[in-house]
């Protein structure tokens, strides 16, 4: 049979993505004095006063890690949470620039040093 001059049927490719489960902060960012409507479309507080607000984003794998961020965010500082998902790993905390700050950084810090996770710098705009 002659292989070289048959033409195969089109064949459509198929992209298969997981998720492999691993012990890390992928995303720890402070956004200083967004705009009011980042609060609106994220669903978050509007009545805050924007002149002195910051909105902290991360994640989190496996995904159950969110609630212990949380936990850690309220105890370090004075944040409030936004948005917390133990089923995507997200956590929104919202609060003045030095308290999200000192609540992501505290984060970070206890999942570094005490659940020996790998950790993302903290990132800022």
């Amino acid at each position: 049979m002659d292989f070289e001059n048959r033409t195969l049927p089109s064949a459509t490719q198929r992209i298969v993505q997981e998720l492999v489960p691993g012990k890390q902060i992928t995303l720890a960012h402070i956004i200083a004095n967004p705009d009011k409507v980042m609060y609106t479309k994220l669903g978050l507080d509007p009545t805050v006063d924007y002149s002195k607000s910051a909105i902290g984003i991360m994640t989190v794998t496996p995904a159950e890690a969110a609630i212990i961020m949380g936990d850690i965010a309220m105890k370090s500082s004075g944040v409030e949470i936004g948005f917390v998902d133990r089923f995507s790993g997200s956590l929104i905390v919202t609060g003045t620039v030095s308290e999200v700050e000192a609540s992501t950084t505290a984060i970070i810090e206890y999942f570094d040093d005490k659940l020996k996770f790998a950790t993302c710098p903290i990132t800022r705009t």
